[in-house]
């Protein structure tokens, strides 16, 4: 058995998506439903990025607040991020000449964000600033495959801070790929202001940059999933289980 990678597994899995596609059914509440607590956030109030402090991810403040921190390194990686954030990173760091003077760790979450990020140049750009790549998948977040240097002051874009993870006694800032790329570029947190110049510098390839890896777009994909053929009791099956599920 080859798990994930076994082609009964995917046959399986397509059939259920593809049930599911002629019949799309979304999670959603009961009706009156009662909740042990609500949070009402004004996105109109939100004018600057909004960080986690060392070490706890329940300490969040405006970067305002924090001021300008020396940042030693930066990881832009973990299952928060998507392509976009590692072009827009790209985008930032393309203007950049020379070597950062923080280290940076550039991790994407699967094998085929790498493979698109090559094609697209980005990985050159990352390669030319002196950016370490690491091999798809958590890195640095589940910190079983790197480490931070000891003590040091990281800003990172993983979904955890607790103390010791990324590194022994490192304090870790999680913030946005864009942030993060910013900190990279300056070696510390940056103000506001440097902060929205630089971002600001995005807005002309937005829609490019922030395209999602739609596979049913790519030839490389489509082109394999022609030649794929499902076995009629494997719909059938998938057809069963649906209806079972929602029924």
């Amino acid at each position: 058995a080859e798990g994930y990678g076994d082609a009964r597994t995917l046959k399986r899995r397509i059939a259920a998506m593809e049930e599911w596609l002629a019949n799309p059914v979304l999670m959603e509440a009961d009706k009156g439903a009662q909740y042990h607590k609500v949070y009402e956030i004004d996105l109109a109030t939100i004018k600057e990025p909004i960080l986690c402090c060392p070490n706890d991810p329940d300490d969040a403040k405006t970067l305002s607040e924090i001021g300008e921190e020396k940042i030693d390194e930066v990881f832009i990686g973990s299952c928060m991020t998507n392509i976009g954030h590692f072009r827009a990173a790209g985008e930032l760091l393309k203007s950049f000449n020379g070597q950062l003077p923080t280290r940076l760790w550039v991790a994407p979450p699967t094998k085929m964000d790498e493979a698109q990020l090559t094609a697209e140049g980005f990985y050159s750009i990352y390669g030319k600033v002196g950016a370490r790549t690491e091999m798809p998948g958590c890195s640095l977040c589940m910190g079983n495959q790197a480490r931070v240097a000891d003590k040091a002051t990281v800003v990172s874009t993983s979904t955890r801070n607790f103390p010791n993870r990324l590194g022994q006694g490192a304090n870790v800032y999680l913030a946005s790929a864009e942030l993060a790329a910013i900190a990279a570029i300056l070696g510390k947190l940056p103000t506001k202001a440097e902060y929205m110049e630089l971002y600001n510098s995005l807005a002309a390839k937005t829609e490019q940059t922030y395209s999602y890896l739609n596979f049913d777009q790519y030839e490389d994909y489509t082109k394999k999933a022609k030649d794929v053929e499902i076995e009629a009791e494997v719909r059938e099956g998938a057809k069963q289980a649906y209806a079972a599920q929602y029924a």
